[in-house]
């Protein structure tokens, strides 16, 4: 990282974060914790060849927590100026007088706190100029137009790079931050003509620029994605196995992390509720968590809570073996924090024997869903309802796609009803997971 890349150098921030700690701990703060970033990015899109959209962006701020006893209060500033710094801290003193004691307020134990954070290699900037960002999302748009003249619209292809770093400190004396990147490629594109038109999207992101999938190829592929749902029917209602694309099988592993997290359970309002040590899913499910895979798109060696992360299973063989907590919401549960202040860390669902072909295969018949819609799922009571939209499939092939329908279930039962799991996994963000298999759900739909 060279001065180039930031406003502020890295020992510039960890200087802001020490002046926030050392004004509180002046001012009367029994506890405190900081935490000062800057980021910075570019982005284009192009939409039938044309520029639609350049934009810049450049942000930087600066969060302070003060605790008086088990009374807390928070205050942010844009402004890294030192009289802003010391009024955001006066303010967030000010909160604290005025809120209540909470048992559970507070820092890690000292223990828990991250010392020594390995380097996971996450910060790879890409000096593109904004020229190339506009020719590589014509390329990709291009790619997707020239796959058949039943491509006719676009919704636009985007090029997107950001770069960003952080500080976080608090008065046990931890003070950690690195830089990270973030680059994305994206299309979307509508085949075919009146009522009869469809759409899809596909994209690409990564640490490392030159691991993005190349624009063409993702160009082409949306396209065909697109020109595969044409002629597309609803069906009947009816009970019967449903395959899950591996992007939307991220959906699902999301919808458990969900019903998993320390806000859910504390707040009783999730069927998982007391539930670990017993199988909440299918005996052919593990599921493990690796926060420090080198340039995972989760990647980190402490959560929000300053917390080290860990190595872990999360799932074996189908039993639950842990939540997904922070400091506050495991002193709420009674239990231990997991490092997961602010989510997980590179979910890995363990790949089976199958790709996607291989899966709608073993489903023999039954419905592949690429498309969900809505958010009707109730994480109290499980309940799953859903708009989807994909492909019937029969004797192990597709036959046409299908739209306008409803898939039907209850989450305690479909993560247990889970067949297998593919080989697939697409790498999008927090969750890599394959395809998955469930051996029935409801669809409704004519």
């Amino acid at each position: 990282m060279s001065e180039r890349d930031f406003s502020y150098s890295d020992q510039r921030l960890r200087s802001i974060a020490t002046e926030l700690l050392d004004h509180a701990r002046a001012r009367g703060a029994s506890a405190c914790e900081a935490d000062v970033s800057e980021g910075f990015g570019q982005s284009v899109t192009v939409r039938r060849g044309e520029i639609e959209t350049i934009e810049y962006n450049r942000d930087k701020g600066a969060g302070i927590t003060v605790y008086l006893g088990q009374r807390r209060g928070y205050a942010s500033t844009s402004d890294l100026g030192r009289n802003a710094l010391h009024a955001a801290v006066d303010a967030a003193l000010a909160i604290a007088r005025y809120t209540t004691a909470d048992p559970c307020a507070g820092l890690p134990e000292a223990d828990e706190l991250a010392r020594d954070a390995p380097d996971l290699d996450l910060f790879h900037p890409w000096d593109v100029p904004v020229e190339d960002m506009i020719e590589i999302a014509r390329r990709c748009e291009a790619a997707a137009f020239a796959v058949s003249p039943l491509v006719t619209n676009s919704e636009g292809a985007s090029v997107s790079t950001q770069r960003s770093h952080f500080v976080s400190a608090n008065s046990l004396g931890f003070m950690g931050g690195y830089a990270s990147s973030r680059h994305y490629l994206s299309c979307s594109v509508i085949a075919g003509k009146g009522e009869a038109m469809q759409r899809d999207d596909w994209y690409s992101g990564r640490r490392d620029a030159r691991e993005l999938a190349p624009a063409e190829t993702l160009g082409e592929y949306c396209a065909r994605r697109a020109l595969s749902r044409l002629g597309a029917r609803r069906l009947s209602t009816r009970e019967v196995p449903v395959l899950f694309e591996a992007p939307l099988a991220a959906t699902l592993i999301g919808n458990f992390v969900h019903a998993a997290s320390g806000g859910s359970l504390y707040r009783k309002a999730s069927f998982l509720l007391d539930r670990l040590g017993t199988p909440v899913f299918s005996p052919c499910v593990r599921i493990s968590e690796r926060p420090h895979l080198a340039r995972g798109l989760a990647s980190s060696p402490f959560d929000d809570d300053g917390v080290a992360t860990r190595d872990r299973e999360v799932i074996r063989d189908g039993v639950l073996e842990g939540y997904f907590l922070g400091v506050y919401s495991a002193r709420k549960l009674g239990l231990k924090t997991t490092g997961n202040a602010g989510g997980c860390h590179n979910l890995i669902v363990q790949p089976g024997a199958h790709d996607l072909d291989g899966l709608i295969r073993l489903m023999d018949r039954g419905l592949l869903v690429t498309e969900l819609l809505g958010h009707g799922v109730n994480y109290v009571t499980g309940d799953y309802s859903r708009g989807a939209a994909g492909y019937w499939v029969e004797r192990g092939e597709i036959q046409y796609p299908v739209q306008e329908i409803t898939i039907a279930g209850n989450l305690d039962r479909m993560l247990r009803d889970i067949v297998a799991a593919g080989n697939d996994a697409i790498i999008r963000g927090s969750k890599q997971v394959g395809s998955l298999l469930l051996a029935h759900m409801t669809v409704a739909g004519a």
